[in-house]
């Protein structure tokens, strides 16, 4: 059973285990409420998923220790273990699910775990964890629905408190659920009064599914960028106490998602993966009631692929109105592309790429297209360079 005295437990046990993650001010996320941010980001292995793995480890018995542990994950948790394991000199192998980011593949060797690659996705990853277990001897290390587990992730409950006692609600991010359980219980149970949102990606929401229907559930896929909480189903020990403990949970799109990582790198030089940036973007787009409010978002890891990150950042600003794409239909003669130019440049925007192609598809045989993509400063700049545009006699498609 979980409990308070459980999670202080953890709390003293993990002081030689993780590093401190203090808690930032971020005024700018959002006009109608206070943010501050718990960057578990910043942490050691680059996720808060030390913490559980490290206290659950640490209680094993020195007959358990000796066979080994064996965890699943798609990689965060895989990374506690394995450090977790090491710390503790305890063998351990991590089954991962192929789709992985090569970066916590490699990140998870480094930390002296053996890694099994298995073709599907998490819950794939997670039968293949429970067979080598039964047929091993290992420990199974749950990413998510263990009590002590649990217990350790919600020591990151206790630091808010710690550091920000006036604080009205806490956003964290949902795959599982074991971090929300730990941090939504340690919260309720010292401030009641407190509200606790979760957040999961639009194309994962297994327990915002569970919640609503009052039953588990399992998704028959998942697809979003935030791969650390891509789960098809919550636990049943994470279910029960989010349905007592956590007040609302809501989804967010793949492009809300980038957009909030974008807004991390540029306004407070923070790397957050898909999984941590998600109570951020429920923040930003304006999800949850929270006018008025002092917020903590959780940050709950950083531990992004660099190769797609530029992809991520691409779709960021295009979400967000800083970067956008024109068609423009034009009469093929000189002088038509300098009159777009000066428009554009009157308006304030920057052309960053510039494709004119002839198309017999257009209204006029004589036609063409002027394809441009533009730096932007938001929607409105975007309405106010079309709007001059068209009033020149400029047709855009």
């Amino acid at each position: 059973m979980l409990t308070l005295d459980k999670i202080y437990h953890a709390s003293y046990v993990l002081k030689d285990v993780i590093r401190p993650t203090n808690i930032v001010k971020a005024p700018d996320l959002s006009d109608r409420c206070e943010v501050y941010l718990k960057p578990e980001n910043l942490q050691l292995t680059g996720s808060f998923k030390l913490r559980g793995s490290g206290y659950m480890i640490s209680q094993l018995t020195d007959e358990e220790k000796k066979h080994g542990v064996i965890a699943c994950s798609a990689g965060n948790h895989a990374q506690g273990v394995a450090l977790a394991a090491t710390k503790y000199g305890i063998p351990s192998l991590i089954c991962l699910p192929d789709g992985a980011p090569i970066s916590k593949v490699e990140a998870t060797k480094a930390y002296g775990a053996d890694v099994c690659m298995v073709k599907g996705v998490y819950d794939d990853a997670y039968q293949k964890a429970l067979q080598l277990r039964d047929e091993k001897g290992y420990t199974f290390v749950h990413p998510f629905d263990d009590i002590n587990v649990i217990a350790g992730q919600g020591t990151i409950g206790l630091e808010i408190l710690d550091e920000c006692k006036d604080a009205d609600a806490v956003v964290v991010p949902i795959g599982g659920g074991g971090l929300i359980a730990g941090v939504a219980f340690a919260l309720k149970k010292l401030k009641p009064e407190i509200k606790v949102y979760g957040v999961q990606a639009a194309g994962a929401p297994s327990m915002y599914n569970a919640i609503k229907d009052g039953k588990i559930e399992t998704l028959e896929s998942v697809s979003t960028i935030a791969d650390g909480i891509a789960v098809k189903e919550p636990g049943q020990n994470t279910f029960q106490l989010v349905k007592e403990y956590v007040d609302q949970i809501v989804t967010v799109s793949e492009d809300e998602i980038c957009s909030a990582i974008l807004a991390l790198i540029e306004q407070h030089k923070m790397i957050a993966e898909g999984a941590g940036a998600v109570s951020v973007a429920a923040v930003m787009f304006n999800k949850l009631p929270l006018d008025g409010k002092k917020v903590v978002c959780v940050v709950s890891g950083g531990n992004i692929d660099v190769t797609i990150l530029s992809r991520v950042i691409k779709r960021g600003l295009m979400k967000s109105g800083r970067s956008c794409s024109l068609c423009i239909e034009l009469m093929d003669k000189p002088g038509q592309l300098e009159d777009v130019s000066r428009i554009i440049a009157r308006h304030g925007g920057n052309v960053t790429s510039v494709h004119h192609e002839r198309a017999s598809e257009t209204t006029d045989i004589n036609g063409c297209f002027l394809r441009l993509q533009l730096e932007t400063r938001n929607y409105e700049h975007i309405e106010s360079i079309k709007k001059a545009l068209k009033k020149e006699g400029f047709k855009l498609v």
